[in-house]
Parts: structure tokens; sequence; C-alpha cells
């Protein structure tokens, strides 16, 4: 006699064990893209707690510690599991340090919207780009993207860069309370 209730918690269990496996690593010609563990909690809270992260970014604020590293990447799971999103850890190829991150903190619908950072002291040499680009990519072949959006404060020029290296038309610009304060946001759309 087959024990359903046994049956059940195996299917259950077997489901959050394959939403766990199926973020599957995204490798560029440098880079390895991996879903964020807690163990890099430190990490990211030394870098996305640099003061200049914070003003360039909409989301993170200043100071940045370890705890809140914790649960922003709890969330990052959650978000995955209900398959709401998908955040990445940036990584060089030969050394898994994390360097930064890369997402579509809103993915519905073939409708994504494309966030990243990078480390301060990884600037200037093509790390967003070439994250940011194969994060499309792999959202277009595996998730269905058709509809990019992407913004950054109009103030950050290097985020500015990325967006026109990946060919998202500018849309406007809006007013938007980031961190206690107006910021003004350019917005960029398109359909891909």
């Amino acid at each position: 006699m087959i024990n359903w209730s046994y049956f059940v918690i195996l299917v259950i269990m077997g489901d959050q064990f394959e939403n766990n496996m199926m973020q599957q690593n995204i490798e560029t010609e440098r880079l390895v893209l991996r879903p964020f563990k807690l163990s890099d909690s430190k990490r990211v809270s030394e870098l996305a707690g640099d003061k200049q992260i914070a003003e360039m970014t909409e989301n993170i604020p200043h100071p940045y510690n370890e705890s809140i590293a914790k649960n922003w990447i709890l969330g990052s799971e959650a978000l995955f599991a209900e398959s709401k999103g998908i955040v990445y850890a940036i990584t060089f190829k030969q050394k898994d340090e994390i360097i930064g991150a890369v997402s579509f903190p809103k993915l519905v619908d073939g409708s994504g919207v494309l966030g990243y950072w990078v480390g301060v002291p990884f600037w200037g040499v093509g790390i967003a780009y070439e994250a940011a680009a194969a994060l499309v990519e792999y959202g277009k072949q595996h998730y269905g993207l058709n509809k990019l959006e992407v913004t950054h404060l109009t103030e950050n020029k290097r985020s500015k860069s990325v967006v026109r290296k990946l060919g998202v038309p500018y849309v406007k610009n809006k007013i938007k309370h980031i961190q206690g304060q107006d910021r003004t946001v350019c917005v960029y759309a398109s359909k891909i």
C-alpha cells in the first residue's frame, strides 16, 4: 500500500529542490554569473556598503551592513522561487569572489526590469555591460524576455554608457522618491 502523505512530502520537497537547482550559472568570456549564497553576505556588504554605490543606485541604502545583505540574498532566493525575478552574483571566472550583481528584480510575462551594480574597485572595465548583456540574452532564451526596461539616476554616467551599449532607447526622465529625497531617473525601454 502506498503511503500518499509521504509521496506528497517528497513531491513538495522535490519541487523546492528543483527550483533551487534551476537557477543555472551563466558564463561570459571573463565572468560567471551565479546565484547568491548566504555566505556571500559579508562581501556584498563590503562592496554595496561603499557610499558611492548608494549614491549611484535607486535602492541600495548607506550604510549597508551584513544583516541587510543577508535579507537581500534571502529575498532574491524568494524572488526566483516565486518566478517573479532572478538575481545573479557577478564573479570572475578564475576567482569565485563577488564583484557585483545583475538582475531582473521584476520579470513577468516576458517583461523584465534590468538592474545591476558593480563594486567600485571594478568600475570602468566593462563588467556591468558584459554581465547585463549576458543576462538579457539568457532571459530571452530561457524566460521569453521580449520587453526590457532599465533606469538609472541622471548623474550615473557609467550606467548611461551600459544602457547605450545594450541598445535600449531612452524614453523619458521621471522623478522618484529615493532614500528620502526626490531624484531624477532616466527611463529606457524597448521590445527585444
